[in-house]
Order: C-alpha cells, then structure tokens, then sequence
C-alpha cells in the first residue's frame, strides 16, 4: 500500500515540475516571439491588401491619396504606403461618407439591426473551432465590423492566440468566468480586454471557467437565478451596443458552458473535419445537441437561432476519401454547408507555432503561393459566411 501511495506522489510531483517547466518555457517563447513589450502588436497591409479588404479599387486609392481625400500614412524604404487597421478603418468612414453607394463600406449594424452571437462548436477536439474564431474575428474586424472574440474554453486556446499566458495572467480573475459565476458576478465590461486588433476585443478565459460546470449543477439543484440558460445573454446585453458581432468559441464537450453559449447566440457555426470519425462523432453532438434543446425548450420557450451553417475544416482536395466525405456530407445537409472549406495548410499550422493568424503573417515570412492558397480559402469561407449574417439582418447579398 505505501508503495503504491509513494508511486503516486512520484507522479504527481512529476507532473507537477513538467507543468512548471512547460510554463517557463512557454513564458520565455512567448516574450521572445513579441519582443520588445511582449504583446503582440499587428502587422501593416499593403494597398492590395486594403484594395481587397475594402472594395476600393488600386486606382481609386492612389488617387484619393493624391487629392487629399485620403490621410498621409507610413510607406517603406521604397516608398510603397503601408496601412495599419486603424488606417483602414478611418478609409472607410471617409468613403461612407463620400462614396458611391457609401452604406458598403461599413457593413456592421444599422439602427433596428440585432447584435449577431455566433458559437463556434464541435462535440470533439481538432476541428479547428479556435482557428476558425480567430481567423474569423480577425478578417471581419479587418471588413469593417466590431467585433467581440468570447473564450468558452477553460484550455483557453483562444485567448493564448491573443498573446495572454491564461495560466499566469487569469489564474485568479480576469476571465468571462467572472461574469458568468453565480456568486457575486462582475459586469462583462469589468472582462473585455482591448486586443492589438483595431476593432477586435477578448473576453479571455482560463481554468476557472471549469468551476462553471460544476457550480451550475449545483445552482440547479438551488433554483439559483438567473439560470445558466440566460447568464451570457444577460451578461452581453450590458454590452451590446459596443459590437457588431459576437464570437464565440465553445469547448469541445456538450456541458453547461457549451449550452451557456448555445442558449445566448443568435446562430451556429458547427466545424467538421472531413473524416468518417470525425462524421460519426458530430453526429452523436448533433443528436444530444437536438435533445437537451428540446429539453430546454420545453422548460424556458423554443430557441431562435437564425442560422445553422456547417464548416468542413483542415480539408485537403486531392484526398479521395476526404473529398467523397465531403460530398456526403452535401448531399445530406444541402445549403447548410458552406460552399467554400478550410484547407489544410502549412501556413496556419506554422504561423500557430508562434501564436500568429495568416491575417498576422508578413508576406515574407511565407511561400507566397503557400500564403495565397490559404489566403483564397480562409478570405472566401468568410466572405461566404458574412452572407449568412447580412441575411439575418434582413440585407439583400450578391
């Protein structure tokens, strides 16, 4: 018996020093990749970047720079202009202003419009839920919108790709955990964290939000209001005027967290890997999905999403198998797969190495037909998807 206890603290002793030293080294990555202040600090976009992002032409931005309509910004050593997101965003109020057809350039809510919630969920882990948040988030806070990037995930992967250690700087406090728990709750705003992205703000997560499953089993049992069911959408109303759009990205288990979101947003986005493992298991979440749902709804009213899209993640053309998944996958569920999938690619995979988005990387630091294949695939999943949320405001799309 001693020896069995003995062997036990030996590994627990062990875990807990590889933690330790993981962490440390994580810390000293993380302070050398963002060197010299250790935050993450955004890139500048080139005018074809700015052309692509906005709609305005390469011509029409030379020229309004050239009459004045446009602010002076940065240029390199060969004197080509360089755009920070900031730049970008005040280029669009100008051309709201001025433009033809002026409303495009900002395509965020207008007056009656709904704050659109979106939870980025998956029943199994390595479907890319956090890489599609953040890429996501990035690409329509560069289009224009205000967005708000919500960490579900007590592995706060999200919140790791944000340039935070969740570990060391919300090992306490500090986490959308602080606004969700039942005893004396934080305003949401008390949590948002501004981010290096121009229009793009974290509520981060960490370990604590793991307390949530097991304090709302709890709440349950003592009829503790407001029930989980309602705690993020009220905690978000405090803020909604702020933002645009909402991401949410989920874990990947169907508990009280997970239905916490499902509950306050306004539509889902469900990523899939192209596997029959990966098929076979997002079936069983859709089905316990539907039937806790359904529980719920017969308790508190029907839930009313707008949309339910499904995404086919880490996707790789030439693969026979993936490909004829894929087309399974269309031919049972139709238009609520979208059109364009995830490819797998080299450049996302390596940019994470370094906590980087494609959105992130310079041009340099890639093969550029490597960065365009993904940048094509990532640019047009979203672009196709912004569809789906102009259409639940009501707005006619191309």
């Amino acid at each position: 018996m001693n020896s069995t206890v003995g062997t036990s603290n030996s590994i627990a002793a062990s875990i807990t020093a590889n933690a330790s030293r993981l962490s440390e080294a994580l810390d000293n990555h993380m302070r050398n990749s963002f060197q010299p202040d250790s935050r993450k600090m955004l890139r500048k976009f080139h005018p074809s970047e700015v052309s692509e992002l906005t709609g305005i032409s390469m011509s029409n931005l030379r020229s309004r720079h050239q009459d004045g309509s446009f602010p002076d910004v940065e240029t390199d050593t060969r004197g080509r202009r360089l755009y920070s997101a900031k730049d970008i965003d005040q280029i669009r109020h100008i051309m709201a202003r001025t433009g033809r057809n002026g409303e495009t350039y900002l395509p965020g809510r207008r007056e009656g419009d709904p704050l659109q919630i979106i939870s980025i969920v998956n029943f199994k882990g390595g479907s890319s839920k956090t890489t599609t948040a953040i890429h996501l988030a990035q690409r329509y806070a560069l289009r224009g919108y205000r967005v708000l990037a919500v960490d579900m995930d007590p592995q706060a992967s999200l919140t790791t790709m944000f340039g935070y250690r969740p570990e060391i700087e919300f090992a306490e406090s500090g986490t959308v955990y602080d606004a969700l728990k039942y005893e004396d709750p934080v305003p949401l705003s008390q949590v948002v964290r501004k981010t290096y992205f121009h229009n793009l703000d974290l509520a981060p997560a960490g370990l604590l939000l793991s307390e949530y499953e097991t304090e709302t089993a709890y709440a349950l049992q003592h009829k503790i209001d407001p029930p989980f069911t309602q705690r993020l959408a009220i905690a978000l109303d405090e803020i909604e005027e702020n933002y645009d759009l909402v991401i949410i990205d989920c874990p990947p288990q169907l508990g009280f967290t997970t239905m916490t979101a499902l509950l306050a947003s306004t539509g889902l986005l469900i990523t899939v890997v192209p596997s029959m493992l990966d098929v076979a298991s997002m079936a069983q979440f859709l089905e316990m999905a539907g039937e806790t749902v359904q529980t719920l709804e017969e308790a508190t009213g029907p839930v009313d999403w707008a949309f339910l899209k499904y995404l086919i993640t880490r996707y790789e053309p030439t693969d026979v198998p993936q490909s004829q998944m894929a087309g399974f996958l269309r031919s049972i569920l139709l238009d609520q797969v979208l059109n364009t999938a995830m490819l797998k690619s080299t450049a996302i995979s390596d940019a994470g190495m370094t906590q980087q988005t494609i959105y992130e990387l310079a041009p340099s630091q890639v093969v550029k037909k490597t960065l365009d294949r993904i940048l094509e695939s990532v640019n047009g999943l979203a672009d196709e998807f912004e569809r789906t949320i102009q259409q639940a405001w009501s707005r006619e799309v191309d």
